[in-house]
Parts: structure tokens; sequence; C-alpha cells
């Protein structure tokens, strides 16, 4: 009789172990609503010309959207002010030195290619579509376990690195075929036109690219809303590689150095995780910490990021 009770106890023991397990793992995946990041990344404006613009009149679409989301008014970019090096920080979480020309890997896997190993995923579940070729080189990485493998999904440029570059409206379109064909769990996206043309030095065509990146980023954001594999689950994080030169630095036409120009950029998103309508002026947060609040949001591994959390964000 005392064996039958012993048996009956550690069956109820081990029935009562198995019950927590699962309610706490059910917590975990229950931790955040989202299921999907999307990194839409506007290439190169100054923060002047975007939110501290004086009535902001180049970003209607953003300021009517913070009633659903989060802006960050002091986002910095504390490594190499450069494409490339931007937007490898921000996928990666760690600031690097790399060459600007497409020819160099970043050194550390993008939160992309850690999101693929630990789901297991296909690679059409997470995805690069960049206007500039040259950021095909976002899908892998140098470190020797991970080179090669566990490689997003590309469209880049005309047609991949050294095809040249492509018109935004060529990006905004692919995006939304990728989403409605795959349904990509991860993806970041890349609009050049503000850089291209803060480069030839044409402020008319800079400011009316700023207009229609800030056109773009609502239009993608109503297609999110518009498609049940993403509608309700899914954060847009907005952000810049670099911003561009002071006017005592030389100006709108350059970027690539310290100054607060290049550094301050911007940080805006949405999400059923995010708090709606607030403006972030504490805290100092920067372009590393991207990685580590998308990891944390779709609930990977942090390994080798060096940024942290935005939790200040989330609701």
């Amino acid at each position: 009789m005392k064996k039958i009770f012993l048996y009956f106890s550690l069956l109820f023991s081990i029935l009562s172990c198995s019950s927590n397990d699962t309610e706490a793992q059910t917590k975990t995946e229950e931790k955040y609503q989202t299921k999907n990041v999307v990194l839409l990344v506007v290439d190169g404006p100054r923060i002047s010309e975007t939110w501290e613009a004086a009535n902001k009149e180049n970003i209607p679409n953003r300021v009517s959207l913070l009633s659903q989301g989060v802006f960050i008014s002091n986002f910095r970019n504390n490594g190499t002010t450069n494409t490339n090096p931007g937007h490898s920080a921000m996928c990666s979480g760690v600031y690097e030195n790399i060459k600007n020309n497409g020819t160099e890997l970043p050194g550390f896997p993008s939160v992309m290619q850690q999101w693929l190993k630990y789901t297991g995923a296909d690679k059409t579940k997470a995805w690069v579509i960049a206007s500039k070729d040259k950021l095909e080189v976002l899908n892998n990485c140098k470190l020797e376990e991970w080179n090669g493998k566990f490689q997003p999904s590309v469209d880049c440029g005309v047609s991949g690195n050294g095809s040249g570059y492509r018109a935004d409206a060529v990006t905004i379109a692919n995006t939304k075929e990728v989403m409605k064909k795959y349904s990509p769990n991860v993806m970041v996206i890349n609009l050049k036109d503000v850089d291209s043309y803060g480069h030839a030095n044409n402020w008319n065509e800079y400011i009316k690219a700023i207009k229609t990146t800030d056109a773009s980023i609502k239009e993608i954001w109503e297609y999110i809303q518009s498609l049940p594999a993403y509608k309700d689950k899914t954060t847009l994080i907005v952000s810049n590689d670099h911003g561009r030169h002071l006017d005592a630095n030389g100006g709108f036409a350059e970027h690539g150095d310290d100054c607060a120009g290049c550094r301050h950029i911007e940080f805006f998103a949405m999400g059923p995780d995010f708090k709606k309508n607030t403006t972030i002026s504490t805290g100092n947060y920067e372009q590393i910490d991207i990685a580590s609040t998308m990891a944390e949001l779709l609930g990977i591994p942090k390994q080798y990021m060096k940024g942290k959390v935005i939790k200040d964000a989330f609701k």
C-alpha cells in the first residue's frame, strides 16, 4: 500500500512539473504580441530636416502616425557614420568600421541570420530588400561558424551586389510583393533616394525625397495592417544609417564624421508592444540597440550583440 501511495505521489509530482513547465513556456511565448519585425532604414536624412524641422513639414505622415507609436528624440549613431557600417550596426548590434562599398562582410551575424538559425525557418522568412546593391552584404558575416549559413533572402539594387542602385519606388513595390508572397517574419528595407540627392547637393530633390520616404512609411504601415499575416502582430521600426554634416561642417551634401548632424538619427516605431503617442527624451539610446530590441521582440538570443533593449519604448 505504501508503494502504491509513493507511486501516485511521484506521478502527481511529474504531471505537476510538466504542467508548470508548459505554463511557463506559454507565458514566455506570449511575452510579446509581436510576431514580425520590419526595420525600414531611410538612408541619410539630417534630423534637422525631419523631426527637428520647425513645423515638421517634411514628415507629416510620421507626425500623424506618432499617435500609434514612439519617437526617441536623442537617438544616435555612435559608430561610423556611413551606409554599410550603419546598416551593419543596426542589424548585428555591433559597431564596426567595415568598408562602405559592399566588398566587406560584417564581422558578426545579423538578427536575420540568428533568427533563421534559432527558428529553423526557411530563408524566405527573412529578407534584406535594399535600393543600394552594396547592402547585399547584410545577408552574411565573416564569423566562421556563421559564414555562408542561415542567410536571409536578398533583393538589392538592380540585380545584386555590383549591379548599381535602383529607385526607391522599385524597392517599395518589391517589398509589398515579398510580403504578400512569402509573409516573412523579419525584414530590413533600405530607401536610398534621400542620401543620393544629398550627395548630388540638390537641396530641392533632397527635401522632396524626405517627403516621399515619409509617404512610403505610411504606405508600408497601411499595407502591413491590410495583410492577415501581419495585422496587429507586426512591429515597424524606422531609423537611419547616418545623418549629414551640420552646415558649419560643410553642409548637407556629405556625411561621415562625428559631428552632431551625422550622429543624430531617428528612432520611430509602431507595434503591438510599443507605447503610443510617446516621445522619449531620456536615456542614452543608440544604433546598436535596434538589433537587441528586434531580438527581444522575436524571442531569440542576443548573442554577440552589444546594444541594450529599448525597454522605455515598450508598454
